[in-house]
């Protein structure tokens, strides 16, 4: 998942060169550390979600050693501040007004990246192929080391596409009466899998009641609004004592240069260019959006191939 989703680095490093981010940096002194909130400012940048989309866009960086972070005060709370690297001073210009910027604009052009033979616009039949790959992998996974699907009546899949996660579900536990909940137009398109029912509908309007509900990779599509007005329609559809079970990745509020937090702020970038509001959460985001939906918390049950299996209870 790593290398599939690095492009996500020279895009993330292309704009912040643009931006002059690192130059904003550097003009503060060689041992500047800088918030996003600072680098904004400094910045003159208008846009009130600036400030957010920077530190998601450093905190990247951060994991490639390419800045250095640590933790700072904002209006007192916590945050994160960024340093330079001798890396990023190689796309900062020199005394000679030279930098490796140009480059990384060149390769990271449109005409550039356009002129790859690979390039291909049949992206739904593209986007639906890597969608069932990876729910096939990563839920063969879930169903090797979590149990929570034993036992149950019935199961809803809130966003669940093309229904191979809640086939693969009901496959192993076949008493479960399944539930396939997304837009009309995705339903139509579901194969007929043997115990399982499609269903159409808007889940910010409604979603279908069910013992337990299953979200995997839903709520970082969308804004923590739109996370908190679904988890209150789950909410109103479970039973007492029931539970949403939500397949995510969780970042740690610091970053490191392992892989598995490099895959999910690839992921976080490419939430923030193509789904406006959505994002990666760190524990206390995941737990702030369970409370404010009326959940009593949340249980991180198993981690498997970089995503946390979670329970949201009532």
């Amino acid at each position: 998942m790593e290398l599939a989703n690095s492009v996500s680095l020279a895009m993330v490093l292309v704009n912040i060169v643009k931006l002059k981010v690192l130059e904003t940096i550097a003009e503060k002194g060689p041992d500047a550390r800088l918030s996003s909130h600072e680098i904004a400012s400094r910045l003159s940048i208008s846009n009130q979600d600036a400030p957010d989309m920077l530190d998601r866009m450093l905190r990247l960086l951060a994991s490639h050693s390419i800045v250095t972070c640590s933790e700072g005060v904002h209006d007192s709370k916590p945050v994160r501040v960024y340093g330079l690297t001798p890396v990023a001073k190689y796309f900062i210009p020199n005394d000679n007004g030279a930098s490796l910027g140009p480059f990384l604009e060149l390769v990271q052009d449109k005409v550039f990246i356009q002129s790859c033979s690979w390039i291909d616009a049949r992206f739904n039949e593209v986007f639906n192929k890597a969608m069932v790959n990876h729910t096939t992998i990563v839920m063969t996974e879930i169903l090797k080391h979590y149990n929570g699907f034993d036992n149950l009546k019935s199961l809803v899949d809130v966003g669940g596409g093309l229904g191979i996660a809640l086939s693969m579900i009901v496959s192993k536990n076949p008493t479960i009466k399944g539930i396939n909940f997304d837009l009309p137009h995705v339903i139509q398109h579901s194969p007929i899998y043997q115990g399982i029912e499609h269903v159409g509908g808007d889940m910010f309007i409604e979603v279908p009641q069910g013992d337990v509900i299953f979200m995997k990779w839903i709520l970082h599509d969308w804004s923590d609004d739109y996370c908190a007005k679904l988890l209150k329609n789950c909410y109103k559809a479970l039973p007492e004592n029931g539970k949403v079970i939500i397949v995510e990745a969780i970042l740690p509020f610091l970053p490191n240069t392992s892989s598995s937090f490099r895959v999910s702020t690839y992921l976080d970038v490419s939430m923030m260019t193509q789904n406006p509001g959505g994002k990666e959460r760190t524990e206390n985001e995941f737990l702030t959006l369970a409370k404010c939906a009326g959940f009593r918390g949340i249980r991180k049950e198993r981690f498997v191939c970089n995503f946390w299996v979670m329970e949201f209870y009532k």
